[in-house]
């Protein structure tokens, strides 16, 4: 600002004299230098005239921090035991949270710094605040991918596009699938994948750990979310590569009465739901290191079976209900509630009693804390397997 302040001043006195033709001129260089519209350049070089002062940045005091160090330290371990979800979602479940990890003793690392008032700021904080105060901490601990969809054109034109603009599925069952590498930088040879599922509806995700894609290893991990899913499965949205558009797949569904839609090519907003998940979940939990061994498999498997329950039981998501105008005319999403894809399956009618009355069962014996742990012991282990031979990889490349 200071900048253009120094731009404006300098073309004031040359507009307020200048003929119509040189004004033109002058308000396309003040443009170009500025990024203003005419309109708003119009509007500067006019105060220009009249401020007074020099044409310099004021230097401001920083505004203080508006909670106490220690008020920082308690949300840094709470979103770090809860699976650091962003600030809209740690808000609405920080209260709760909190009371539980107390519960179960987990606060011990902040026990001295967690008093009566330390917590009143904390449940104080809005959303932005939080994300604000957590910046630096979640930029100091996460380091782009690579693109490993390859286009298929067997039975392509076989399938119903399902876009972006449709109508939304309004019952739980319909899911979106996607799969990501774990090649660390290099495609190149066998390496393993994993398979993510997200309900268009509720949220549920399921994420599964396999050895390569073949076609058999992508249909056995479909195979597996659908029969550990609360709910019958009853579509299939994918993007268009070849591990998804293939007979057996399409035979799979065919047999279970599953139907099957494709997005349009590089149209990853098709596919919204489960492309967020492929940063939020498993770039996030995972890393972006290689696994190409057994045991690398075998520890991608037991880290998705608690991942899965964190962010299903645990972790809150919002839906988009639709727009509104504002009042300077822009268009907006409007959005629910956060609630948990747990919540959001019961709040559906899908379930009997007994099926509502089991879920409910396994969230309640949840420990948020006790599940990062896991996690975080998980995620070390992988670390120390892949972390030499990815780097000397990318090294080499």
């Amino acid at each position: 600002m200071g900048a253009r302040r120094e731009i404006t001043k300098r073309y004031a006195a040359s507009y307020a004299a200048a003929g119509k033709k040189d004004k033109g001129r002058i308000l396309d260089e003040l443009c170009g230098a500025t990024g203003w519209s005419r309109a708003n350049a119009r509007r500067a070089l006019a105060a220009a005239r009249v401020r007074k002062g020099p044409a310099r940045a004021v230097v401001r005091k920083p505004r203080g921090r508006g909670y106490s160090y220690d008020a920082l330290k308690v949300l840094i371990e709470v979103w770090t035991l809860c699976g650091q979800p962003c600030g809209k979602y740690l808000k609405v479940i920080l209260a709760e949270s909190l009371d539980v990890l107390q519960a179960h003793g987990e606060l011990t690392a902040v026990a001295d710094r967690l008093t009566e008032e330390v917590r009143a700021e904390v449940l104080a904080m809005s959303p932005a605040t939080i994300d604000r105060y957590l910046a630096p901490t979640r930029a100091a601990r996460y380091p782009g991918a690579k693109a490993a969809t390859r286009p298929s054109s067997t039975l392509r034109s076989e399938l119903a596009v399902r876009r972006s603009t449709d109508e939304a599925e309004t019952r739980p069952g319909f899911f979106e699938v996607d799969l990501v590498a774990h090649c660390g930088h290099s495609l190149a040879g066998e390496h393993a994948w994993t398979l993510t599922g997200t309900d268009v509806v509720t949220g549920w995700t399921t994420n599964v750990a396999i050895k390569n894609r073949a076609h058999r290893w992508v249909v056995a991990a479909i195979d597996l979310l659908a029969d550990t899913l609360p709910y019958p499965l009853v579509g299939l949205d994918s993007d268009n590569g070849g591990e998804f558009i293939n007979h057996q797949l399409v035979a799979w569904c065919a047999q279970r009465a599953v139907f099957m839609t494709r997005s349009r090519p590089h149209t990853s907003n098709d596919n919204a739901h489960v492309e967020q998940k492929n940063g939020d979940i498993v770039r996030k939990n995972a890393f972006r290191y290689r696994y190409d061994t057994p045991a690398e498999l075998e520890l991608l498997g037991d880290l998705w079976e608690l991942v899965n329950l964190r962010k299903n039981y645990l972790l809150p998501t919002k839906k988009v209900t639709g727009w509104r105008e504002t009042p300077a005319g822009r268009h907006v999403r409007t959005y629910d509630a956060p609630r948990t894809p747990y919540q959001r399956v019961l709040d559906s009618g899908v379930l009997t009693a007994e099926q509502a009355a089991e879920l409910t069962a396994v969230r309640a014996e949840l420990n948020p804390a006790d599940l990062t742990r896991r996690i975080t012991a998980i995620q070390a282990q992988l670390e120390r397997h892949a972390r030499a031979k990815t780097l000397a990889r990318r090294d080499a490349s």
